[in-house]
């Protein structure tokens, strides 16, 4: 029986902590290990168990092995409805708020990141693009009589500059201050139909339907939560909007976690397909663009419903 699967899974206190967690959050074992104060192999031990039992789901990125409850299905609605209950236990809420520092401390850590090499982001992005000119490829994504556009991530603003007379009104997004500092010499005193904001991209400070047109490049694979930020792009985006997706294609290259502050080591073009519909977006055209270093791109276009408008890549 399930039923009674799942109730061995979940009867011990820390096999039940790390359900309630996990449901909430993913999180790799080195943070559980952290949260729960315990060693790895204990918490390794527990983690098998509920995987087993289907109340999780491990995904490995490189060398890093990261768990989260089951998505749906029946392990899903029973966690679900248990965590109703478990969660007003005093060390329940306890773990809960750990885990959110946790979270809060990832973004952290990616935006001192950030500061400190925004001077050679541009310079350090040729060395992975080489001779592709992704700004390019972005302007031809745009639809006609395009009204604002959006650039996630906006970094130093060069995707903005080759957008600029393509839209009528251009805003940039980064949360980082020295990126959106060296954006805003970029243009100078011509700021003209252009606003810069600094924001999480998982909570766009943007309004609901602001934007026919957002790009969000070489960014997903920096979040935390990259379906929290198409979830996000979603909202912002009218109907009938386009979105243009870029990043990189699922590899190993553990360097790149250090050089360049990756979190994930690239994306499937099914995980990304899968987080863009789960959050109502349609692809309408897609193509796959090696670079350097053995890396290569998705460049996904997608669409919230309820346009006939053509673009393509």
């Amino acid at each position: 029986m399930k039923a009674l699967r799942y109730l061995k899974a979940l009867s011990d206190e820390t096999r039940l902590r790390l359900a309630l967690v996990l449901f909430h959050y993913e999180l790799s074992v080195n943070e559980l290990v952290s949260l729960l104060n315990m060693g790895q192999s204990r918490i390794s031990r527990h983690l098998k168990i509920l995987t087993e039992a289907g109340l999780l789901q491990s995904r490995r990125d490189g060398l890093w092995v990261f768990y989260s409850a089951e998505a749906e299905g029946p392990g899903h609605d029973f966690l679900s409805s248990v965590v109703a209950f478990a969660q007003d236990d005093d060390a329940c809420r306890a773990d809960l708020d750990m885990a959110s520092r946790i979270i809060e401390e990832r973004a952290l850590k990616t935006r001192q990141f950030f500061n400190e090499i925004a001077d050679d982001w541009d310079e350090m992005n040729r060395e992975i693009l080489g001779d592709f000119s992704l700004p390019d490829v972005i302007l031809r994504a745009v639809p006609e009589n395009c009204g604002v556009a959006a650039d996630l991530g906006c970094g130093t603003g060069e995707v903005l500059e080759h957008l600029r007379g393509a839209c009528r009104e251009l805003i940039g997004v980064d949360d980082s201050p020295r990126m959106l500092e060296l954006a805003r010499r970029r243009f100078g005193d011509n700021m003209s139909g252009i606003s810069l904001r600094i924001g999480e991209l998982d909570y766009l400070p943007l309004r609901d339907g602001e934007a026919d047109f957002i790009c969000i490049n070489l960014v997903l694979h920096h979040l935390s939560r990259p379906s929290a930020s198409l979830g996000e792009i979603a909202r912002v985006l009218r109907p009938g909007g386009l979105v243009l997706v870029t990043d990189f294609d699922q590899h190993g290259q553990e360097s790149m976690r250090t050089m360049y502050g990756d979190r994930w080591l690239g994306f499937t073009l099914d995980e990304l397909s899968s987080a863009l519909t789960k959050n109502g977006l349609t692809i309408v055209d897609y193509r796959r663009q090696p670079v350097k270093r053995d890396l290569a791109l998705h460049l996904i276009l997608a669409r919230k419903p309820a346009s006939n408008a053509a673009a393509g890549l």
